[in-house]
């Protein structure tokens, strides 16, 4: 090879690692090679001229994401990945100092250029910047893709913005990057998807605090009384004390110490969790604000106190405190499930198919005035074991949660992974096995690891299930599930609702008209007696992606045949599907059942409103408008629980 070439190395392919490792060998370098990021790596190859993209990247034959149809990042063939650095070639971004006004999400241009220009150039984000060379053992037979050292958060063509990239060679993106505890870097390949070749790396980026706290979400604490803030920086336990100055709006502030917590890469259950797709969560910090007001307006911010006096600051944010139970007040209750995550910048980053996500969020920020509390019951992220989604997805609903109880319920892409205790023996938590969902939410379970819980919300009795762990007659959950249900006062609170992730009830979606259940296996068998014995109003499920409502049912028969105005006893169930939040929809069985009263194939979320004791308005909204789509009402007195209904009573009392 022609040492004096200027900037451009000969092509290698993978087929000479073992001739590569060789000379690093006997050159001495390759510890140092094994130990270095992708800027001192570049320094060595221009010294070396001959190191293969084998040292940087770890490969495997990628397997397509089985589940939502195809993702973006699985096209990418890393294994055959090999560098081909030009002189020529450059990405520069710009500002390469962020959030200098304290800004968690800022955006960043890129200017970049390429000699070779093609349709199939892409740019990929790197964070950290220097992105590690160590090995990833391959950990299980099937890994979620890419499998890189350092997973790439995302990726854009170089052509998005710039339709005359291919006969220019120059071109210019605008993606948005939130504060993640670490600096980014972005690096131009050419050859496709199918064919990498690494032709240039940018500068680095960082926000000016990389460690700030930051996007705060609220949950309800054990008691009524009681709000849980958890947020997440880059200070430990170590190096600062975390707090939350809190009070009444316009009263003088207390602060009340935080938990810390973190956890590292050998808590995840296997790949790509614990390989390819690690990566520092940072620090957890949870308070718990407590003796609240009811309904009063509270402001507060975020603080750590450093170990040499100085403070770091969050913004000041506020919420209202919930209603005692059985108070009589207005109270209004979203629900949604499989919102995942999506990017502003339409970058295709991993699991990009849900593309109602954005929409669904956008819609609850705007209304938000008119929400009290949330439930996103399962499927959060879709993280699958990519653990920079867990941030992404907390910044994009930073201005919810922030604002009101953002409650969450597991799904299986949160727990799910064999071996682990799961009801289910499939991957798809992609090694996480409920670590980031029992971590980065606080909800008010006895034991988070079973993630069961109920909470009162006013009027409202909820008794979130956890469709991950058995819930089957006889079970802990089981007895869990009865007691929340039976242990309410429906004088004071007249509305009992229960939420699960997968379908426990009835379900028209295609997947379980096919298995010839409706429902998920054994869903309803061992719970439809105590719903019905319990008088449960309504039942809300994720896990399938569209939107169904259900007459009040009990054992398959419809026990009122009245669709949108209920007066009276319900004398059944009323289960709804309401897993069309942002993930890929899911198409219905063309059977048609005599219990679905309305089925909608759209994305979109419900919301509950308590007007008093007797009355109940229910919505379904479509995410790209907000406008309501189906609604019913219930209208209803004490008495009307009281009444005996099938197997909702004692079949003998002793006065008969």
């Amino acid at each position: 090879m022609d040492s004096s070439s200027e900037g451009e190395l000969e092509v290698k392919p993978m087929s000479i690692i073992s001739s590569t490792i060789t000379l690093l060998n006997t050159s001495n370098v390759k510890e140092k090679v094994v130990n270095l990021g992708i800027y001192e790596i570049l320094g060595v190859m221009r010294g070396l001229n001959f190191i293969s993209l084998s040292i940087l990247l770890v490969f495997t034959t990628l397997q397509e994401a089985w589940s939502h149809g195809d993702q973006p990042l699985s096209k990418i063939s890393i294994h055959k990945a090999i560098v081909d650095l030009n002189g020529q070639a450059y990405v520069k971004a710009s500002p390469t100092v962020l959030g200098l006004k304290a800004q968690t999400t800022e955006w960043v241009t890129l200017e970049f250029s390429s000699p070779k220009p093609s349709a199939d150039d892409w740019i990929g984000v790197f964070s950290p910047a220097n992105f590690s060379a160590s090995t990833c053992p391959e950990e299980n037979p099937r890994v979620y893709p890419p499998l890189l050292c350092s997973a790439p958060i995302k990726f854009q063509f170089a052509d998005y913005s710039s339709p005359d990239y291919k006969d220019t060679g120059k071109g210019y993106l605008k993606l948005q990057l939130i504060n993640q505890r670490s600096d980014f870097s972005f690096a131009l390949f050419s050859g496709g998807l199918s064919n990498p070749k690494l032709v240039a790396v940018s500068n680095q980026v960082a926000f000016a605090n990389p460690n700030a706290p930051v996007y705060p979400r609220l949950a309800q604490g054990k008691q009524w009384n009681e709000m849980t803030v958890t947020w997440t920086s880059g200070y430990g336990i170590n190096e600062a004390g975390a707090f939350v100055e809190w009070g009444p709006k316009g009263v003088d502030q207390v602060r009340s110490p935080a938990g810390t917590l973190t956890f590292d890469r050998k808590s995840m259950c296997g790949a790509p969790a614990r390989t390819v797709g690690w990566r520092d969560p940072g620090f957890i910090h949870t308070s718990f604000l407590k003796e609240l007001w009811p309904n009063a307006v509270y402001t507060y911010k975020l603080g750590h106190q450093l170990f040499n006096g100085t403070y770091v600051w969050s913004q000041q944010y506020q919420f209202r405190a919930s209603p005692y139970p059985g108070q009589n007040s207005l109270q209004r209750v979203v629900i949604f499930g499989d919102m995942g995550k999506d990017e502003a910048d339409g970058s295709n980053e991993y699991n990009n198919f849900q593309r109602g996500s954005l929409n669904t969020t956008r819609e609850l920020i705007r209304d938000l005035k008119n929400i009290d509390i949330i439930f996103h019951i399962g499927d959060i992220c879709y993280a699958n074991g990519y653990i920079s989604q867990w941030d992404q997805f907390t910044a994009q609903v930073e201005p919810i949660a922030s604002t009101v109880p953002y409650m969450i319920a597991s799904g299986n892409h949160e727990r799910d992974w064999p071996g682990t205790g799961s009801f289910y023996g499939n991957m798809d938590s992609g090694g996480e096995c409920g670590v980031l969902a029992e971590n980065m939410f606080y909800v008010p379970a006895e034991n988070r690891a079973k993630f069961w819980y109920s909470t009162d919300y006013g009027m409202f009795r909820f008794c979130i299930a956890h469709t991950e762990l058995d819930w089957r007659e006889g079970t802990e959950q089981y007895k869990f599930i009865e007691h929340c249900l039976a242990s309410v006062d429906r004088q004071k609170q007249p509305w009992l609702i229960f939420l699960a992730h997968r379908v426990l009830g009835y379900s028209s979606d295609a997947s379980y008209a096919e298995e010839g259940s409706f429902e998920e296996p054994m869903g309803r068998e061992s719970l439809q007696k105590l719903w019905q014995k319990y008088k449960v109003d309504i039942a809300v499920y994720g896990h399938v992606h569209n939107y169904e409502r259900t007459c009040p049912i009990y054992q398959n028969i419809c026990t009122n045949e009245e669709k949108h105005y209920y007066k009276g006893t319900l004398n059944g169930t009323i289960h709804v599907a309401a897993g069309g939040a942002g993930a890929s929809l899911s198409p219905f069985t063309t059977l048609q059942t005599k219990w679905s009263f309305f089925r909608d194939f759209d994305y979109g979320f419900i919301k509950l409103t308590a007007f008093d004791h007797s009355n109940l308005l229910f919505e379904y909204k479509k995410s790209r408008d907000g406008k309501v789509y189906d609604s019913f009402r219930i209208s209803r007195d004490y008495r009307d629980i009281l009444a005996c209904t099938v197997d909702s009573c004692p079949s003998m009392t002793l006065a008969s």
